[in-house]
């Protein structure tokens, strides 16, 4: 991790792989509040899975979820009985960490990005960005960017009047802005937007 003077550079290379107790994949941990918090104290947390083979998605009572198709062919989730198709890139879909729900891989393994929220406390925004555009940061509030594909590049202006001369994420990197301004973001593929604030 690395800091500028308005948000933390958040490198993929720097991340670990934590492996799926059903040994089905890995997923690595892109960010998190309160941070360092476990599976059972987030407030939410955002992450990359790399999917392997077929299997169930483990249960996250209490939990929003949005999931988004970043690699491959895509999946098919059974959510409480239903099947969803997930096979297309870059388009969230959301369902609730309490269901029980079932995936199977439509042609060999995938990579998927997750957004997970405990309900009641934080709401999430998830915005997939393709041309330049403005992120605003309210006082209080926090905006996550993760370069899906290409690159991208973050630049911004504090309230107090700092400003950021172009940091670019590479694929998979991430910025996280946690002091209020305006920010503006040009990517040269696709990138997250996820805005975060208190659940009312």
């Amino acid at each position: 991790m690395t800091t500028s003077e308005r948000f933390q550079v958040l490198r993929a290379a720097e991340r670990p792989a934590t492996a799926w107790l059903n040994g089905g994949g890995v997923t690595r941990e892109v960010a998190g509040f309160p941070a360092g918090a476990g599976l059972d104290a987030f407030d939410w947390r955002v992450s990359l899975a790399d999917v392997a083979s077929a299997g169930p998605f483990s249960p996250f009572p209490g939990i929003d979820r949005v999931i988004t198709l970043v690699e491959g062919a895509g999946m098919a989730l059974t959510v409480d009985g239903t099947e969803q198709l997930v096979d297309a890139p870059f388009r969230p879909f959301a369902f609730s960490g309490d269901a029980t729900t079932d995936c199977r891989l439509l042609a060999g393994p995938v990579v998927d990005f997750n957004v997970m929220t405990r309900r009641g406390r934080v709401e999430a925004a998830v915005d997939l960005a393709t041309a330049a555009t403005t992120v605003d940061v309210p006082d209080g509030s926090t905006a996550l960017l993760v370069c899906l594909a290409g690159t991208a590049t973050v630049h911004g202006a504090s309230v107090d009047g700092g400003t950021i001369d172009g940091v670019e994420l590479a694929r998979y990197d991430a910025a996280l802005l946690d002091t209020p301004g305006t920010y503006e973001l040009r990517p040269d593929g696709t990138t997250a937007v996820i805005a975060f604030r208190t659940a009312p």
